[in-house]
């Protein structure tokens, strides 16, 4: 068999043999602690539920307009308005089977071959699979525990050349947690205004920023940067509906066309009932989403205290999203059946097989010296896993 050439530049995960052993695991009746999860663990509010039942029982089944129905594109013109002071009319909005669909699709309607997308890192797995499988090229900006993984204008401003096309902008971030503020951000829009850059703003993990911290659209400082952002966000981490498929997109009408067009092409609308479901998340009752964040706090606090307190973690306390991205480049160093340990996957697989936790290797999200753990789990989970892990460490020569 003789693939498209194009799937060649598609990298396999790592960390699927990982997930896939920790699973085995598991079927086997072994307790594996998971902090893979990139999804809250809490279940979809109960109002969202009924809103999907009535349209099921109503007949709300069929197909609807590609770009999403006439209610949802308002729900979320409603949203944008009010949570972000950004006006979208129904025409700018696209509704996608996931946010990740909305990224996919912004980066093939505007990347040509041979553009390039600056991408910060640590980044989302991801971003640089679409870039490449859309002909482009990733071009990482390498950022440090000690900037708070965010990266800088002189950094930005650098990285630009003629061939510059996209930034992909993630805040709060996935793997980091860091957020962006109003004057990083401020410093980042005069720049792709000036350059005429445009800018790909990942929002998906807006509601949750802890600390007083304000999450800030980029999109929203003028419209001279409005005019090059599209805005991605939707309801799988704000309303636990991970398995509902719906993210959406704002941006420039002409854009967000070509982006439909291809959707058209593609998968068409996202689900029916999913998206009548979605319309009640964005206008519904909120009141589920504070235990959710309360829960998601609390674990932040506990899980950062932990791992700082395990000789060999050094671990920022994330201010958004439910991840944490502790530095292991001491524990790299350590030694474990006689052979260096060396790498975050080595770590992680050494993890899985004798401490029975999985973990991410940082490896994959850009940045080797670092693991990534999910506190979307119980507050049981996270003292088992983290007595499992310390325990382990401390046993390391």
């Amino acid at each position: 068999m003789v693939l498209a050439r194009r799937m060649s530049l598609i990298s396999p995960s790592p960390t699927l043999a990982i997930t896939a052993k920790a699973n085995k695991m598991k079927a086997e009746g072994i307790n594996v602690i998971g902090f893979g999860a990139g999804e809250p663990d809490f279940d979809t509010p109960a109002n969202i539920k009924e809103a999907a039942k009535k349209a099921i029982d109503s007949g709300f089944t069929k197909y609807t307009p590609t770009s999403g129905t006439k209610e949802l594109k308002e729900a979320v013109c409603r949203k944008f308005k009010t949570d972000n002071n950004l006006d979208y009319s129904p025409a700018e909005i696209l509704v996608s089977c996931g946010a990740k669909h909305s990224i996919f699709n912004i980066i093939f309607a505007l990347c040509d071959d041979g553009d390039e997308v600056i991408i910060p890192s640590p980044y989302w797995v991801s971003y640089p699979e679409m870039v490449r499988v859309a002909g482009g090229k990733p071009v990482f900006i390498n950022t440090t525990q000690e900037n708070n993984y965010k990266i800088t204008p002189a950094q930005l401003e650098k990285a630009i050349t003629p061939k510059t096309k996209i930034l992909i902008l993630n805040s709060p971030s996935n793997p980091t947690g860091m957020v962006y503020n109003e004057q990083e951000l401020a410093a980042i829009a005069e720049i792709l205004v000036r350059k005429n850059i445009y800018c790909i703003s990942d929002e998906i993990y807006e509601k949750l920023v802890y600390d007083g911290q304000k999450h800030i659209s980029i999109a929203s400082f003028s419209e001279n940067i409005k005019r090059l952002t599209i805005v991605v966000n939707g309801v799988s981490k704000s309303h636990a509906m991970t398995g509902w498929r719906i993210g959406y997109a704002a941006g420039p009408k002409e854009i967000i066309q070509a982006m439909s067009n291809l959707q058209d092409h593609s998968t068409s609308n996202p689900s029916s009932i999913s998206q009548a479901a979605s319309v009640e998340a964005l206008t519904g009752p909120s009141d589920s989403f504070k235990v959710m964040f309360d829960a998601f706090l609390k674990r932040r606090n506990t899980m950062v205290d932990r791992l700082n307190a395990i000789k060999g973690f050094k671990c920022l306390k994330p201010q958004g999203a439910f991840y944490v991205f502790p530095d292991v480049s001491e524990i790299l160093k350590k030694n474990f059946n006689g052979k260096p340990i060396c790498s975050s996957l080595a770590l992680a697989e050494i993890l899985l097989e004798q401490a029975k936790v999985a973990v991410i290797p940082g490896g994959v999200f850009g940045e080797d010296k670092a693991i990534r753990l999910s506190y979307a789990t119980s507050d049981g989970n996270i003292a088992e896993g983290l007595d499992r892990i310390g325990k382990f460490i401390s046993s390391l020569a």
